[in-house]
């Protein structure tokens, strides 16, 4: 198979090899260099090879590509760089290490593939650097004594883990002179040996320059796709170098294609050739044959159907059908298909393109600096491809160029504007098939100076232009006192044409000096002389735009201001028109040759104003105002003011301080504490900007007081004086379940519970409202399902003038027949609460509802009560309007001197306060609403103690038994007898023992007597309410005789035990707290057991539920539940029985604890 040729270079880059491929390649997602084909033809001249370090246009277009990409890990990429022969350039790389964790791998590269880091030496340094307060890599390539082959392209690579970033820049050395002998290319990939004298030399040579290729035998064409068939993945590179392969990642693509293991086709008896090789304007042949000749064949190209015409030409014969293509172009380089049925087989097309040869050659040329010069050759092809060379290196045509290639069919020029002697070198054109080579000699002209240097004053700050003309257009150099003048923003030397300028913008002092200027390559100079005056200045930068300096009261100060001046002026500063000396006074002034300094050692407030300085020398005078202002910290504020309160915030307000300290006031910190305690609590951390603040999370009923600090520039002012106390209070919640409780022909009556919440403030009372149904419109039903009502206060109109404590009220004087609604507040300290609305209009009038009487649960059954106990029933009733109440006892109206009956508008009350067996009985109520009746019946039973047994008998006695029998007592108190309790006493010291309880029966034995003692029995009844006062005794004592003598019993007469009441231990005066419960003690004996009699203030203390009383072993207590001012007062303890009466006072004092 004939070789494969070149693609033309206008054509888009084959896609990437396939992935078998080890590509040798440092850059992600660019093409690999082209190579130049080495293909050698028969009677054409010698082959010219391409320089390895010149850009193809497929590398051009990566470059580019690569360097628009937006950079992933550099912060600065390196720049291209010029660079002369023998001098030295560094190039720079950083990399952020903010989201990095360890250093970043970076390698430089030259060219495609060559690796710097096996070149570091004498010729080549690597560096790099951290810098940990910004955190940035810093990479730096150096080259030393730069060599003309080290000019080339260089990339740069960094990766960190999964990230890459590269860059490419150019290298440009100047000043090369002669050529280089010719190399092989391949040599050009070798490595300095360590141990070689060149270790460390950057031998690029073999890449930059271009070598003659001798004419080699010829040898047998080889089929270059069957070498990379057979050839490893790691061959490939070789082959295609070897062989010129210029798209080798397209013909591995196509290669790919190839390797696919075709299956036996039906349709085809004989398929297409993989690939096909025609020269540029010549004919190629596709053929396939069939395997049925009636099938269809079509023939397409990249996809698309080719019809016939004077290029494409089709044949058939018998089952062969042919392709030809004529006149074959390089658009025809693509993939051709045939499809038969539902199979298809394809083929590739190269087409290559023939060598362009040199029919004319250049010509040696003479000419002289400045001037124009054209190389002239004529070629083989119209607009062929064609590259100039300057002693072997290419020369690449720019904007900033001064050379200039133009093409006129097949004649191409190399143009020079401006020739200098820098362009005295060997020219050479190359194209595909030959070259050609010219020297180019460049003389100077005789120089005339046109227009001289002339010398120069100026004052400082002015610019500095010293101009001179000469004859001819060259460079040349000027110097500052015999140094070389160097280049900067201020000094810039500009060459356009024959006139030369050295201009200084900004002149400064040490720009004074000699200049000359020394033309390039003639021994002629030009000299001048420039002067700089400076009057004297005054350099206020560092201050603000109104020359304000601030220092703070207590500092010092020292203000250094920098002057300038020719010769150095002499400063005086003054302040009012009086002068401030130099010394060593408090406010004194300092000199320096180039500053003035003010100082002023304990800064005061009334050295704020306005200081002037002086400046004066030959060139003139100069005078600035600077003022300084002493700040310090700000007054405190005024006490502030609590506008508003609420449960637990209030609003504050306050002034600015008198004095901000000579700083704007910059915010305020609160602080509060309890009026009891001496703790301030800070409740902003952030400044409040404003003169207002709203304090919250405060405990509703304390006393609190605020104060406020400023704060400026400066720092924190002392504290203002506390607040007059306040008492965050908080109105309640609204009043709970308004309801109507009574409606007549002109009244409503509305009851009501209290709020749910009521707070510290407490409940001052309730306010009713009313307003006339025509008066409002009904809103959407609020979140409790009750209608709400939005009015102006003024169709409200109060039902009650007066607070009102009860939750009930009647509004009077109503229209009958009139709707209205309702609405009731809760009143305190902090105000009125959110309204509780009644849900529905309510109409005037009054309605007669049944009666209906509702009995309690408990009074269903026989009400029981002791006696002394009091009895209070509440019975409700329903009925309207108000019904009438009638009470009977046993058919008998009831006595209202003995029992008590209290009748509301929903309830009727019986209340006894001392209940007695003669209020038992069946009570009857009868309600009555018009002519409807309802009746109800209450059993009452009053029970007291039973009555002792009536008799006791002793029945027998035997042994150590007594039988006894008794009658059940003649009152039972009311109660059924629930038992008896019988109890023994020996008659020597007749102390009673229990000997059975709770005993059912008349009638019992009592064993287990003592033989020889002598006992009296009694007997108790027993009955709900308890045992009964006495006992009834057995008049005859029974005797637990002995067997044999009987002994008589002295008689003793009984010891008189009566003793009238006595105090043992006396009431003394008490102090007591209020709310906290109180006790009065004291201790009395008698016999009989005294009756105790509490007294206050000479009243009897009677069934008051504040009062508890206890009487234990003569130990008698009063206790007074949590009192009040109102219960202190003389309290007197009375004790009586049957020999006497005996009282006993103390004084009890109730005191009340300030909260």
């Amino acid at each position: 198979m004939p070789e494969p040729t070149k693609k033309e270079e206008n054509e888009v880059p084959a896609p990437a090899p396939p992935p078998e491929e080890p590509s040798k390649e440092k850059d992600a997602g660019t093409t690999p260099a082209k190579e130049p084909s080495k293909e050698k033809e028969a009677g054409t001249t010698p082959a010219k090879e391409w320089s390895l370090g010149e850009s193809p246009v497929g590398e051009e277009q990566d470059k580019q590509n690569a360097n628009s990409q937006l950079s992933i890990l550099f912060v600065e990429k390196p720049q291209g760089g010029t660079v002369k022969v023998g001098e030295n350039i560094t190039f720079i790389a950083k990399v952020k290490a903010e989201d990095l964790l360890r250093k970043p791998t970076v390698k430089w590269f030259k060219g495609k593939w060559m690796d710097l880091a096996s070149k570091a030496g004498k010729h080549l340094q690597l560096k790099e650097t951290f810098e940990r307060h910004s955190r940035v890599y810093t990479f730096e390539m150096q080259i030393i004594k730069a060599k003309e082959n080290y000019a080339g392209n260089y990339r740069c690579e960094v990766t960190y883990k999964d990230k890459f970033d590269s860059c490419s820049f150019d290298l440009e050395v100047h000043e090369s002179t002669g050529t280089t002998p010719n190399i092989d290319i391949r040599s050009a990939f070798k490595r300095s040996g360590e141990g070689q004298d060149d270790a460390g030399e950057l031998d690029f040579s073999g890449l930059l320059k271009r070598r003659e290729v001798k004419q080699q035998e010829e040898e047998p064409e080889v089929d270059v796709w069957e070498l990379l068939k057979n050839a490893k993945p790691s061959e490939y590179e070789k082959i295609a170098f070897q062989y010129g392969i210029t798209d080798l990642r397209g013909m591995l693509k196509r290669l790919k294609r190839m390797r696919r293991v075709e299956k036996k086709s039906a349709a085809f008896a004989k398929i297409l050739d993989p690939a096909y090789q025609v020269d540029k304007g010549g004919r190629v042949r596709f053929m396939v044959e069939l395997a049925d000749p009636k099938l269809e064949v079509k023939w397409y190209k990249n996809g698309q159907e080719i019809r016939p015409s004077t290029k494409y030409i089709f044949e058939h014969k018998g089952c062969q059908r042919i392709l030809f293509i004529n006149n074959c172009q390089m658009t025809d380089d693509s993939e051709y298909y045939v499809t038969a049925g539902d199979e298809k087989c394809s083929t590739e097309l190269f087409v290559r393109e023939p060598p362009i040869m040199v029919t004319k050659q250049l010509e040696d040329t003479t000419a002289y600096c400045g001037e124009r010069v054209e190389l002239e050759c004529e070629v083989s092809e119209d607009d062929a491809n064609v590259k100039w060379f300057k002693n072997g290196e290419e020369i690449i045509p720019g904007p900033k160029s001064r050379y200039r290639i133009r093409v006129e069919g097949k004649k191409h020029f190399l143009i020079i504007e401006g020739a200098t002697k820098a362009d005295s070198a060997e020219y050479s054109v190359m194209t595909t098939g030959g070259q050609s080579s010219a020297k180019l000699t460049v003389d100077l002209k005789p120089l005339k100076i046109l227009t001289p240097l002339t010398d120069q004053t100026v004052n400082l700050g002015k610019e500095i232009c010293l101009k001179c003309e000469i004859s001819e257009n060259i460079t040349g150099k000027w110097t500052k006192n015999g140094l070389p003048v160097q280049e900067s923003d201020r000094l810039k030397v500009v060459h356009k044409g024959r006139i030369h300028k050295l201009v200084i913008a900004n002149a400064l002092i040490e720009d004074e000096g000699d200049y000359v200027f020394a033309p390039d390559a003639y021994n002629v100079t030009l000299p001048a002389k420039v002067r700089v005056i400076d009057p004297p200045k005054i350099i206020l930068d560092g201050l603000d735009a109104d020359n304000t300096v601030t220092v703070i009261a207590g500092n010092k100060l020292r203000l250094e201001i920098p002057i300038s001046g020719e010769p150095p002026p002499k400063a005086i500063w003054s302040r009012a028109d009086k002068a401030i000396m130099e010394g060593s006074g408090r406010i004194r002034a300092e000199s320096y040759p180039d500053s003035s300094t003010l100082v002023i050692d304990v800064a005061e407030r009334d050295d704020s104003g306005v200081y002037h300085i002086n400046l004066k020398n030959e060139a003139g005078e100069a005078h600035a105002s600077i003022k300084i202002k002493v700040v310090d910290l700000p007054d405190p504020p005024v006490a502030p003011t609590v506008t508003e309160v609420g449960d637990d915030w209030c609003i504050m307000k306050w002034e600015p301080p008198a004095y901000d300290g000579g700083s704007p006031i910059l915010g305020y910190f609160i602080e509060r504490k309890k009026k009891q305690s001496s703790r301030w609590m800070r409740l902003n951390f952030d400044l409040c900007k404003e003169t207002t603040f709203e304090p919250k999370k405060m405990i509703e009923g304390v006393a609190y007081e605020v104060r406020i600090f400023a704060v400026n520039a400066i720092g924190i002012s002392k504290p203002s004086m506390p607040s007059r106390p306040f008492v965050p209070l908080a109105v309640t919640s609204p009043p709970t379940l308004l309801a109507v409780d009574s409606v007549t022909d002109t009244t409503v009556t509305m009851k009501w519970r209290p709020p749910d919440q009521i707070g510290a403030a407490g409940l001052d009372g309730y306010v009713l409202e009313y307003c006339f149904e025509g008066c409002t419109s009904a809103k959407q039903s609020d979140e409790n399902g009750e209608a709400a009502y939005d009015l102006p206060a003024d169709n409200w109109l109060p039902a009650n003038k007066d607070l009102i404590d009860k939750t009930k009220f009647t509004i009077t004087d109503l229209p009958t027949d009139s709707k209205i609604f309702v609405r009731v507040k809760a009143i305190n300290a902090a105000g009125a609460s959110e309204p509780k609305y009644y849900s529905q209009p309510i109409l005037v009038k009054e309605i007669i509802e049944p009666p209906k009487i509702r009995i309690p649960r408990h009074l269903k059954q026989t009400y029981i009560r002791r006696v002394g106990e009091a009895v209070n029933l509440v019975i409700p009733f329903q009925g309207k309007p108000r019904p009438e109440l009638t009470w009977k006892k046993d058919g008998v109206e009831i006595d209202k001197n003995q029992i008590n009956i209290r009748n509301s508008e929903t309830d009727t009350i019986i209340f006894i306060r001392k209940a007695e067996r003669s209020h038992s009985g069946k009570y009857d109520l009868q309600v009555k609403v018009d002519k409807f009746v309802e009746t109800a019946s209450i059993d009452i039973q009053i029970v007291d103690r039973p009555g002792p047994p009536q008799s006791v008998k002793i029945e027998d006695v035997w042994g150590e038994n007594v039988a006894l029998t008794w009658t059940p007592p003649k009152d039972d108190g009311n109660a059924a007898i629930t038992g008896y309790t019988i109890q023994k006493a020996d008659k020597k010291s007749m102390e009673w023992f229990t000997v059975i309880e709770h005993y059912h029966r008349t009638n019992a034995t009592i064993t287990e007597l003592v033989i020889g003692n002598e006992y009296y029995f009694r007997v108790f009844s027993e009955n709900m309410c308890g045992l009964s006062e006495d006992a009834t005794m057995t008049k005859e004592s029974a005797v637990i005789a002995k067997d044999g003598k009987i002994y008589k019993n002295p008689v003793y007469e009984d010891f008189d035990f009566s003793e009238a009441p006595m105090f043992t231990q006396p009431l003394v005066n008490t102090y007591a707290i209020a709310g906290y419960n109180a006790t009065l003690n004291c201790s009395v004996r008698g016999n009989p057991k005294p009756k105790i009699t509490w007294m206050k203030n000479k009243v009897v203390i009677v069934d008051d539920p504040r009062y508890r009383m206890f009487s234990n072993q003569g130990v008698c207590t009063l206790e007074i539940r949590k009192p009040s001012p109102y219960d202190g007062g003389t309290y007197c303890c009375k004790a009586v029985n049957d020999l006497g009466t005996v009282e006993i006072e103390c004084k009890l004092e109730v005191k009340v604890v300030a909260q």
